[in-house]
């Protein structure tokens, strides 16, 4: 049997999968660098050599869960307007918000920025993404903006 060794950046995907996996249970404090190691199949050293710090871990961990929000919720809204793209984004935000572990680490991510400028700026973008995305692609009001975002957030 020949084993085929990963590519530096088919590591980081195996780790950001872990490090979803572990940020998800135990947040950005409570969640040590060994389990996330441990979880990949890799060193902890090797983990630092990937990712710098915990903090540049959790940030790109946070990043991949936005992005992938952003990038749902921009596909489904895709040549849709007005009230169309938002019941679509709407029901794409519930059904991505069925894998807990997506919930928990983007809920993690908003405990975590009040006390970190680094973790709210990436918070920040991935709001400020779907916000545009949003406007773009309903024109709504202020007012029926938040209430849009309030209404995810309560979910």
């Amino acid at each position: 049997m020949v084993s085929t060794r990963q590519t530096a950046d088919e590591r980081r995907t195996t780790v950001l999968a872990a490090a979803i996996s572990e940020f998800a249970r135990s947040g950005y404090a409570g969640t040590s660098t060994e389990a996330i190691a441990s979880r990949a199949g890799i060193s902890q050293p090797y983990l630092f050599r990937l990712f710098g710090t915990k903090k540049d871990l959790f940030v790109a961990t946070y990043d991949l869960v936005g992005d992938r929000i952003i990038n749902e919720l921009t596909g489904v809204s895709e040549g849709l307007e007005g009230e169309e793209a938002l019941a679509a984004m709407g029901a794409a935000y519930v059904e991505l918000m069925q894998d807990p572990e997506l919930l928990q680490v983007q809920l993690h991510g908003f405990a975590a920025a009040p006390g970190d400028p680094d973790i709210a700026r990436s918070c920040r973008r991935t709001f400020e993404v779907l916000q545009k995305v949003v406007v773009e692609r309903t024109n709504l009001s202020d007012d029926e903006l938040r209430q849009f975002f309030a209404m995810g957030m309560l979910l």
